[in-house]
């Protein structure tokens, strides 16, 4: 698992679909953990800033990319690639 997106570019640039997937899978997963640490922060009351979009609307962003998580988890298996 990659820590940063930066660390994603040559998989995202490969010519190999399963490199490809992989990193793809990967920023997802970097950008959910990113958007999640923010909102236990929010619940908390330790944000840095004040959000420009409604808590609803976050949400749907993080409700979204937790389906998408799970899809690609589901093709991964299908598909035998290794996440």
């Amino acid at each position: 698992m990659y820590k940063t997106l930066n660390e994603t570019v040559d998989g995202m640039c490969s010519t190999d679909y399963k490199e490809r997937f992989v990193a793809e899978y990967n920023q997802l997963v970097i950008r959910y953990r990113g958007l999640k640490n923010m909102l236990d922060k929010w619940d908390r009351n330790e944000l840095d800033f004040t959000p420009t979009c409604p808590r609803s609307t976050y949400n749907l962003q993080i409700k979204a990319m937790t389906d998408y998580i799970d899809v690609l988890e589901a093709r991964a298996a299908m598909e035998n690639i290794y996440l």
